[in-house]
């Protein structure tokens, strides 16, 4: 078995190459952007999703991601890609994998509304999910698969699998966690040994150094294994574009690293000999959104006798469950509209500039974009302001940095789409695409049978569709 630890990353494909291999790498370049153009479908899929993933980060050069500009140059785009409501990564990655809006799938938010107060849980498990995935697909067609960092990954029908987990025990590490949903078992600990080298609970808590060793545990799980689908979750863009707001220098350095992240994988399907039979997509789950205001809605229900001020919410009617850019109304009893009028009143009595932070978002419009079925109403922030699930006054407050949730129509937190490598229309632009429109593409680059209830795969994109 290969040992990748001991093996320096590569900066980049010509760097510190002898004269005869610059040119055989720049030969090998050359027939691999052909084989974007042909109809031949590829063996291996590598979708490489990284959260809070902006069209502007390939579209514009000045952002250092030359792996991902590069693919977007060589293979094809799109302008933007409309997410799910909430626009948030749970919903998100669950629709990227199932071709289904979350009222189809079951995955409504990150954190599932629990009526007796928020836990700390997450859709973890793949269980929760109510329609079949791609997984599942591959599966069924004898194939095989891979997987790191996924959302409601946990149980999954994967191979390898390492998902996205921790544990809400105190005294339960964070790779601890981990292992303990690891499957095969033993891999984690595999891939550390060939790999990685040692994780610490420190390590895992640095985002930069995290989506770097990401990126190397996906090329090893790649270059070892060849699954026919690779899935990848890379989450420091995300975590500094809240932190920091979108365009601050934290936000550059997280973007550079997934872009190192991408080539690490990349290189991993040269070196093992499968670049030429393999299909990469580069793509997110949401842009995001710059705030300077807060708003706690759930202050306006304590102070109308609607809820308490409680962790478990005391003797409530209604709550509003927090999504970042968006709420959503729940009710204690489905049946009670009269709390429904009362909640509408109370918003219509607000003051006009606190009413021009947010749009409520009606059960029509709801049904529309496939939110979650039982709730009578949502808030959608406007750009600059978002949620807080707090129940104590101020309602609203100065804020900053960034986020996303709010209802997809707003460009901000559309994400993107790269698709580079075999099976791809070099050149091919599509103006938008959904995120519900991925697994019925990938379904399509590998010939295998898969009813996608929500999403179709975009016309134009694929060489194969010729």
């Amino acid at each position: 078995m290969r040992n990748l630890r001991r093996r320096p990353m590569r900066r980049g494909y010509f760097e510190d190459l002898p004269s005869v291999s610059r040119i055989a790498a720049v030969f090998f370049g050359l027939m691999l952007s052909l084989a974007c153009t042909h109809g031949r479908h590829p063996d291996h899929v590598v979708l490489i999703s990284i959260d809070g993933f902006r069209p502007d980060f390939y579209q514009d050069t000045t952002w250092p991601a030359p792996m991902i500009q590069q693919m977007a140059q060589e293979g094809a785009q799109a302008t933007a890609v409309r997410g799910v409501f909430p626009s948030v990564t749970y919903p998100s990655h669950t629709t990227m994998i199932t071709g289904a809006v979350p009222r189809r799938h079951g995955i409504f938010y990150n954190t599932p509304f629990e009526p007796e107060g928020q836990t700390g849980r997450w859709y973890w498990h793949t269980s929760a999910i109510r329609v079949p995935t791609l997984w599942d697909a591959v599966r069924e067609a004898g194939l095989k698969s891979a997987s790191i960092s996924w959302p409601a990954s946990v149980g999954g029908p994967i191979d390898w699998n390492i998902p996205e987990f921790w544990s809400l025990e105190p005294d339960v590490s964070a790779l601890d966690a981990i292992r303990s949903v690891t499957r095969p078992p033993e891999l984690f600990a595999e891939v550390m040994r060939e790999a990685t080298g040692p994780f610490t609970d420190a390590d895992f808590e640095d985002r930069l150094l995290r989506d770097d060793r990401i990126g190397v545990a996906a090329a090893y799980l790649l270059e070892q294994y060849r699954p026919s689908l690779l899935t990848v979750h890379l989450i420091a863009v995300d975590y500094f574009q809240h932190q920091s707001g979108r365009d601050a220098p934290m936000v550059r350095q997280a973007v550079t690293t997934a872009d190192r992240a991408v080539r690490t994988i990349v290189e991993a399907a040269e070196r093992s000999g499968i670049q030429s039979r393999t299909a990469f997509i580069v793509t997110g789950d949401h842009g995001f959104v710059d705030r300077d205001k807060l708003v706690a809605p759930n202050v306006w229900l304590v102070e109308a006798g609607m809820m308490e001020a409680r962790r478990d919410r005391g003797d409530w009617r209604a709550a509003f469950h927090r999504t970042g850019g968006s709420v959503f109304l729940h009710l204690r009893h489905p049946e009670d509209r009269e709390a429904v009028v009362e909640v509408r009143a109370l918003l219509a009595r607000l003051p006009s500039e606190t009413q021009r932070l947010f749009r409520v978002i009606e059960r029509d419009e709801l049904d529309r974009v496939g939110a979650d079925p039982v709730v009578p109403l949502a808030l959608s922030a406007v750009p600059g302001t978002s949620f807080s699930a707090s129940f104590r006054p101020p309602a609203v407050r100065e804020a900053t940095g960034g986020n996303h949730g709010h209802f997809p129509d707003l460009p901000q937190v559309h994400t993107g789409f790269v698709g580079w490598g075999v099976g791809f229309r070099s050149g091919a632009v599509v103006s938008s695409m959904g995120i519900e429109d991925m697994a019925p593409l990938i379904a399509e680059l590998l010939e295998i049978p898969f009813d996608a209830p929500d999403g179709v795969s975009p016309k134009n994109l694929l060489a194969v569709q010729d």
